[in-house]
């Protein structure tokens, strides 16, 4: 395995000591399944070591929030916040069983603030719901936001993340209950291409994919690998870590040149996540208007 040229990689993670299966506020969720399998947690704390050890394998540093009992979700750190350009915006949560976690995340970056790892740490405006980076993708090729709303966010969340960093959000529609989070069935991959599951969004929202990503930069993925939450997944340089995925998608990114690593996260794909949701990263920058302009003009 080759190891990243930038190691300015930089994640907030939050070890499984209390995940469990214990409510519902998605369809993945079956909390008597999890109760009557004995080995459920032991298995979920080998499987997010496994990813926090190829994390550091690739030269990643990962910074950990506290676990808290009663608190199951934490480990989905991105729905903590979206943070970009060392600025942080505190997620607000929809369901009340995460409501609690707020605090937590706050904390915790307020923690990485007077470390000098991030610059400001703000709140959403009164009222507005929007689950982090959870629901909010950064796309480093276009320069703008993926944001998902209509299960978990609000459409409105768009002109606060606008206000806070600058730059422009493209809203999308889910449209199906089991990609209730736009980073369950989006990606946008280190080398420019978008991986997305066309099921989860409306019309509107594949139109708007499709008005902003050119046809070779398109990867489609089928029913199959949706299902696997293969679009959940962490791209450091040309490598991508995911819990899985089949033949004919691992042939595709291997013929656009990723090393496609499969962690397998099983256990946290009975709560609907997968490897981006146990993972926020925190050194994400933008790229100026004027070095973008460039990209396009030599294009």
């Amino acid at each position: 395995m080759k190891m990243l040229n930038d190691h300015t990689a930089r994640f907030l993670m939050c070890r499984p000591e209390h995940f469990a299966v214990s409510y519902t506020i998605n369809p993945w969720m079956d909390p008597k399944r999890w109760a009557d399998d004995a080995g459920a947690h032991a298995a979920a704390e080998h499987e997010w070591a496994a990813l926090h050890r190829k994390l550091l394998e690739l030269g990643a540093a990962v910074e950990l929030v506290p676990p808290a009992a009663g608190l199951p979700d934490l480990v989905f750190t991105a729905n903590a916040a979206v943070v970009l350009n060392r600025q942080v915006l505190l997620a607000r949560f929809r369901h009340p069983e995460r409501q609690r976690e707020e605090g937590h995340f706050e904390a915790a970056f307020r923690s990485l603030q007077a470390r000098g790892l991030v610059d400001a740490v703000r709140g959403l405006p009164e009222g507005l719901v929007l689950e982090g980076a959870g629901d909010c993708v950064w796309d480093e090729r276009r320069n703008l936001f993926w944001m998902g709303y209509g299960r978990r966010s609000d459409a409105s969340a768009a002109h606060a993340v606008e206000d806070v960093f600058g730059q422009d959000v493209v809203a999308l529609e889910l449209a199906d209950p089991r990609f209730y989070h736009i980073d369950t069935a989006l990606s946008a991959l280190p080398g420019g291409e978008v991986m997305y599951l066309p099921g989860a969004f409306t019309a509107a929202g594949n139109a708007a994919i499709r008005d902003r990503v050119a046809p070779h930069e398109r990867i489609e993925i089928a029913t199959e690998d949706g299902s696997r939450l293969a679009a959940n997944a962490v791209g450091l340089g040309k490598t991508l870590i995911l819990s899985g995925c089949g033949r004919r998608l691992r042939a595709e990114l291997r013929e656009r040149g990723y090393d496609v690593v499969t962690t397998p996260l099983r256990s946290f794909l009975r709560s609907g996540g997968s490897a981006f949701c146990l993972t926020l990263r925190l050194d994400r920058r933008s790229v100026p208007v004027s070095a973008t302009a460039h990209k396009v003009a030599v294009a």
